[in-house]
C-alpha cells in the first residue's frame, strides 16, 4: 500500500519540526551560554549559516519550493533565493561527511555540557545533555521517518538524503 504524499504539510507538522530544531539550538545556545556567553554567540551564527546552507544547496532544487514542506523551508526558501533546477535535487550525491555541518550542531553543545558536567557537575546540564541526546537520535528519527519523509512528495521523485540513510542492506 502506497502512503499519500503532502502537496502542502499540515501546519501542525510544520509547527512540530520547527519546534523540534529550535528545541535543539535553544539547548544548544544554553550549554554552551555556560561555558562562555562568546560560544553562545557564535552557536547560535553556525546554526543559522547550517540552515541557510540546507535553503542554498538543496530547497532551491527541491519539489516544495515555494510550496509548505514538513520544515517550512520551501515557502520560506521562495522568499529569498531563486528557484533552482529539481533535477539537480535528485542527481545531488550526499555522504556522511557532506553532512557533518549538521551533525555538529549536536556535537558542540554535547561535547561543551560534558566538560562542564567534569569541571563542575549540574543537574541541569545532565538533564539537558539527555534532552538533546534524545531530540538528536530518537527524535530526528521520528520528525523524519513518521512525518517528513513519510508523506514527502521528494521522496517518492527522488530524494539523496533517503538513499543515504535507508540503504537497502
Amino acid at each position: 500500500m502506497k502512503t499519500k504524499t503532502y502537496e502542502n504539510f499540515p501546519i501542525w507538522m510544520i509547527l512540530l519540526s520547527i519546534l523540534f530544531s529550535l528545541s535543539i539550538y535553544a539547548i544548544g545556545s544554553y550549554i554552551l551560554f555556560k561555558l562562555w556567553a562568546g560560544f553562545f554567540v557564535l552557536y547560535l551564527a553556525y546554526c543559522f549559516w547550517v540552515e541557510a546552507r540546507v535553503l542554498k544547496k538543496s530547497c532551491v532544487n527541491c519539489y516544495y519550493y515555494g510550496k509548505v514542506c514538513c520544515f517550512g523551508k520551501g515557502k520560506l526558501c521562495s522568499l529569498f533565493l531563486k528557484k533552482g533546477n529539481p533535477k539537480r535535487f535528485v542527481e545531488k550525491k550526499i555522504s556522511w561527511l557532506g553532512i557533518l555541518p549538521d551533525f555538529l550542531v549536536f556535537v558542540f553543545p554535547f561535547i561543551v555540557g560534558i566538560a562542564l558536567l567534569i569541571l563542575n557537575f549540574s543537574w541541569t546540564i545532565l538533564l539537558l545533555l539527555i534532552i538533546l541526546v534524545v531530540l538528536s537520535s530518537g527524535g530526528n528519527a521520528v520528525i523524519r521517518g513518521q512525518f517528513a519523509c513519510k508523506y514527502c512528495k521528494q521522496r517518492e521523485i527522488g530524494c539523496p538524503a533517503e538513499k543515504l540513510f535507508n540503504k537497502k542492506k
